[in-house]
């Protein structure tokens, strides 16, 4: 999203960026991409304990002390994860990721769930809501979006 809703214009890179640059999230990318490093499973354990680290718990997803809890928590190598996260050359990889998500799927915030037929869409619920039953939810979402091909966008002109 700092991508996307950058005022530098099109050319501004946020992978680009010198190091002392202040993101809100090129670090968790640059951790997520060292957590892939070591493997799809460690990837996928990484992201969902910095997920919840940060919406559950309330934890600054941009901090290298949250970052490296996380990567301990899920059991990562920490010496090759803070090999990783020190690696600028891997911030490339957030470019290239950026890059596909947003000129194939036209992404342009998370979280946008793309589904194997090529649907794909952005879901924004409000934020530290508990439902009752999210898995209908969630189904209900998956079964408009991904079979109903017609339906373009939802959105909510203002809230009740």
């Amino acid at each position: 999203m700092e991508q996307v809703n950058s005022a530098e214009g099109p050319e501004w890179k946020l992978w680009e960026q010198p190091e002392g640059y202040r993101s809100r999230g090129r670090p968790a990318f640059h951790a997520a991409i060292a957590a892939r490093n070591q493997g799809e499973h460690a990837f996928l354990r990484f992201h969902h304990a910095l997920l919840q680290a940060k919406h559950e718990d309330g934890k600054d997803h941009g901090k290298r002390d949250t970052l490296l809890a996380v990567a301990d928590q899920v059991g990562l190598d920490r010496e090759q994860f803070e090999r990783d996260i020190a690696d600028r050359s891997l911030l490339a990889r957030i470019g290239e990721d950026y890059t596909d998500a947003h000129d194939r799927l036209g992404v342009f915030g998370t979280p946008t769930f793309v589904f194997p037929n090529g649907g794909a869409a952005y879901l924004k619920l409000t934020p530290h809501v508990v439902l009752p039953e999210p898995l209908p939810l969630f189904e209900e979402f998956v079964r408009t979006v991904r079979d109903r091909p017609y339906v373009v966008e939802i959105k909510r002109p203002r809230m009740a």
